[in-house]
């Protein structure tokens, strides 16, 4: 894999703007994981339907299956800060609309524009990123990036649970998120140097067209999207049905919230020590190979016993592969292409991510309904070991000049 070397950048400079992007995409994590609890409460205040709710919920990942690629040269054109600040300036638009339009139509255009705020900013942030250094300087940066978003995601849950539970209804937990967006786009204000570069692109270079080129032939970008999808599809069927099958099992919501939890919780404290764990697994497609491996083995097999300890060991395991898969991905994604196309293929991976966030639980659903648990769990873990074998062999045939 290779790409164009990254921009002069003094070790002070890549500090600075890594710390700055870190901090301001946790506001926006805090904001998007408060989002999970308030929304279905929200929905369910206004007396939706469960069609009608999961329309509502659904509605977040529309626009950015549409704009992802597109934005991608927004970003390059205008500049990793301006993009991430005109990001966190539509999530507080889109939070306030929520807030102040009660009704279905305020949550559906707050949701859209939430929806694409956060893909706007997400996508700023790992470009910022992935120009601060090659090799296993990147994979620190991109190990640690993905840790404080975990954070985020741990404490969002949390407060919004707090606010709501103090509070009639859903009360101003939308204002309260408004607010952490708000921190975001005034954090965004200290970057820097790099940070603010513009880079004059044709759109031959950054469009769909452009994409699909280089998903065609660059293995780098393949192996890269593959493996999102992969992860996302496992995280789309853990998160989604875990605590349904928990509940089924008569476990107590103390026992459920624990075992929901180690996953995250896992994850997070692998993923800053994810440039030794390559290094220890020989390199970046082994630790792939090994990642991808877990998440099969950690899915597939949740569904065939009902024991507690060994729940919470399958747990562990996902979380492993999960903490890994995400971050490795784009750190294979930055390295593989040339600076100027970066944008547009992390635009791509994040349209992918998205994609296979909405269809997996619907997917997983299907065949859950045919045969129960044990079947939908292990189709799912039998799914992902074939594609792992599938990008054994990619991995394994000579690379194209």
């Amino acid at each position: 894999m290779s790409s164009s070397s990254p921009p002069d950048i003094s070790p002070a400079e890549a500090s600075r703007n890594f710390l700055v992007v870190c901090v301001s995409l946790t506001f926006c994590f805090v904001v998007y994981s408060m989002l999970i609890v308030a929304v279905p409460v929200y929905g369910l205040q206004l007396g939706a339907s469960p069609v009608a709710l999961g329309a509502i919920l659904s509605s977040q990942y529309l626009l950015p299956l549409l704009l992802a690629i597109p934005l991608g040269g927004v970003v390059t054109r205008y500049g990793g800060r301006a993009t991430l600040m005109a990001g966190a300036a539509l999530l507080v638009a889109g939070l306030l609309s929520v807030h102040f339009w009660y009704g279905y139509a305020g949550l559906v255009l707050g949701q859209l524009l939430i929806g694409l705020a956060h893909l706007q900013m997400v996508l700023s942030a790992q470009t910022i990123i992935s120009n601060l250094g090659t090799g296993p300087q990147l994979e620190k940066y991109f190990g640690w990036y993905a840790t404080w978003l975990s954070g985020g995601q741990v404490i969002g849950p949390l407060l919004a649970g707090a606010i709501m539970d103090n509070s009639d209804g859903v009360g101003p937990v939308f204002l309260v998120m408004a607010g952490f967006a708000l921190l975001a786009g005034i954090t965004g204000l200290m970057l820097t140097g790099q940070a603010r570069e513009r880079l004059a692109v044709k759109r031959k270079q950054v469009g769909f067209r452009a994409q699909w080129g280089l998903m065609r032939a660059n293995r780098g970008v393949q192996v890269s999207v593959l493996v999102t999808v992969l992860g996302m599809f496992a995280l789309g069927v853990y998160g989604s049905y875990l605590p349904v099958y928990l509940e089924s099992l008569a476990l107590t919501p103390v026992v459920i919230g624990v075992l929901v939890s180690l996953r995250a919780g896992v994850s997070m404290l692998v993923r800053p020590f994810m440039a030794r764990i390559i290094a220890a697994a020989g390199g970046r497609e082994p630790t792939v190979l090994l990642s991808l491996g877990a998440l099969a083995a950690g899915i597939g097999l949740l569904g065939i016993s009902e024991q507690i300890l060994w729940l919470g060991l399958l747990a562990v395991v996902v979380g492993v592969g999960s903490g890994l898969t995400q971050p490795l991905s784009m750190v294979i994604l930055a390295e593989s292409v040339d600076r100027e196309k970066r944008s547009g293929a992390l635009g791509m991976r994040l349209m992918a991510n998205r994609a296979i966030h909405f269809l997996a639980p619907l997917m997983f659903g299907l065949v859950l309904e045919i045969g129960g648990f044990a079947l939908a769990f292990g189709v799912s873990g039998l799914g992902i070991a074939v594609f792992v074998i599938v990008m054994k062999r990619m991995m394994g045939q000579p690379r194209a000049k």
